[in-house]
């Protein structure tokens, strides 16, 4: 699907979320879960520094490693509604 950018190889542990933050590092938060409180501290994992490019989707695949995917734009206009008669 994607190119690798970065072989940083997180260990993913149960329970949290992985993401790429701002500043273009490998964060992780804990998962809402029902009926308990979590705190929304971010705590990053690894330092990578990646600068993102305009048009791309950064993620983290399952061997650890950040990867970008060119977002697919397009598809199908929706048509204008049509003006009632009176």
């Amino acid at each position: 699907m994607g190119k690798v950018v970065n072989k940083c190889g997180v260990k993913r542990a149960k329970g949290y979320l992985y993401f790429l933050d701002k500043k273009g590092n490998v964060a992780r938060v804990q998962m809402k879960r029902a009926g308990k409180k979590t705190s929304k501290k971010q705590e990053v994992v690894a330092k990578t520094g990646i600068k993102r490019k305009n048009g791309f989707l950064y993620y983290i695949d399952k061997k650890g490693d950040v990867c970008e995917a060119k977002m697919k734009r397009g598809g199908t206009r929706k048509k204008k509604a049509a003006k009632k008669k009176k």
